[in-house]
């Protein structure tokens, strides 16, 4: 008989079954893992970590991988709006009864053990992969990289996307420190590719303690942008006026500079045709990640949460200027830098609406106008009990020419995306 019958209740319960929300380890996963026989979800096995540009690597990974035909699954973390986002198949979310039953086995398997949360949804990914007969499994990291629960699984290429400053009481204070937690995915004699140039010593010197051969962007690899398209080398061949993401700002060439060298090292496994690579490029979709939505008042929603982050939203804003003014709907989580995601962003806005997030982590309005205040004129700052309220009110006070940009963490753009913004 399963323990229960619906999602909201597991995922409820999930809640509350271990002792910590977030507890980095693999002792207590792994030991489940092995029980339910879950370590090669695919035939194939691509790993992306980082700070930002995850979620788009996989994305853009997910579409030409698809259009080449392949059975791919797609693990990404967190979610916008249904927990079933997070575990897709083919490019379709995981329905109810499929995430329960996964649930079930992961629950029949742990014994004693106790799961967090994220360690629960990532057994069950690994069980929905396997029973689906996959050519290619893409793991998105959920936090670091060497203890999350992903990395149970040895995949046959390691992505690291960028490096920058977050989740510091997890991963340590500085880029060097953080770099070598996100290393922890490379595995020996196996590709790991970073994304960035000038990465942190640490990270390339992990890879070489490891025997992990190395990819970086500006080294084994590169690309150069033009107006209206871009081009692409690497060790064994190049591409030649490709179109350019249909995901939004000029960071996103090296994220998908980083998907063709991932592509390039298992084209003799997984042969993709020019074609697809055009096609995954133009069709690929990412909800949250500088998603603008057209009207008189234009609307853009990100998820970024981190000064890394702002400053990439920062120069979308800048490369896309508006006629009027912009409004900005702010919604921070507590242990976040508010300071450095605001200052990112302070010569972009006009109007500030810091917006409390119901969730308990989240900063209120009043604690968050209180870290702003000192950085910015106190009259251009407008807190709103939460993000809807500050979608309103940034609403009422929008004209035609304007735009409304809603950042700073993923419960702030699912919160506006629930409310219809």
């Amino acid at each position: 008989m399963p323990r229960f019958m619906t999602l909201p209740q597991w995922l409820q319960w999930q809640e509350t079954l271990h002792p910590r929300e977030i507890d980095l380890g693999l002792d207590r996963v792994a030991v489940v893992a092995d029980r339910m026989g879950v370590r090669l979800p695919a035939r194939a096995v691509i790993t992306v970590g980082g700070t930002n540009g995850k979620g788009s690597c996989v994305a853009i990974l997910e579409a030409v991988l698809q259009d080449s035909g392949y059975r791919v699954g797609a693990y990404t973390s967190p979610h916008l709006l249904r927990y079933n986002e997070r575990i897709r198949i083919n490019g379709k979310d995981i329905d109810d009864d499929g995430l329960c039953a996964a649930f079930q086995a992961v629950d029949e398997a742990r014994g004693e053990k106790t799961l967090s949360y994220f360690e629960f949804g990532t057994l069950a990914a690994l069980r929905l992969f396997c029973d689906a007969s996959l050519d290619v499994a893409l793991l998105e990291v959920g936090l670091g990289g060497r203890l999350d629960a992903v990395n149970i699984v040895d995949p046959d290429v390691a992505m690291v996307t960028s490096i920058g400053i977050d989740h510091v009481q997890w991963l340590g204070n500085d880029r060097e420190s953080i770099a070598r937690e996100k290393a922890g995915i490379f595995r020996s004699g196996r590709p790991a590719i970073n994304c960035e140039v000038s990465p942190p010593a640490s990270l390339v010197q992990a890879a070489r303690d490891v025997g992990a051969p190395w990819y970086g962007l500006g080294e084994q690899y590169g690309y150069v942008p033009h107006e209206a398209s871009w081009d692409w080398n690497g060790p064994s061949g190049s591409y030649a006026g490709l179109p350019l993401p249909a995901l939004r700002g000029p960071h996103q060439l090296a994220n998908a500079a980083g998907v063709l060298m991932a592509l390039e090292l298992l084209q003799d496994r997984l042969p993709v045709s020019v074609t697809a690579i055009h096609n995954g490029l133009q069709n690929v979709v990412l909800p949250g990640r500088c998603q603008f939505l057209p009207g008189a008042v234009e609307m853009i929603l990100d998820v970024s949460h981190n000064p890394h982050g702002a400053a990439r939203l920062a120069e979308v804003l800048g490369l896309s200027r508006c006629t009027g003014q912009t409004h900005l709907v702010l919604g921070m989580l507590s242990d976040k830098d508010v300071g450095g995601f605001v200052t990112a962003l302070s010569s972009s806005v006009d109007r500030w609406y810091p917006a409390g997030l119901g969730n308990p982590r989240g900063l209120s309005a009043e604690e968050l106008y209180r870290r702003m205040q000192d950085l910015l004129p106190v009259h251009r700052i407008q807190p709103c009990m939460d993000v809807p309220a500050a979608c309103r009110e940034a609403r009422k006070n929008a004209v035609a020419g304007d735009r409304i940009v809603v950042c700073g963490s993923f419960f702030t753009v699912a919160a506006a995306m629930a409310g219809k913004v």
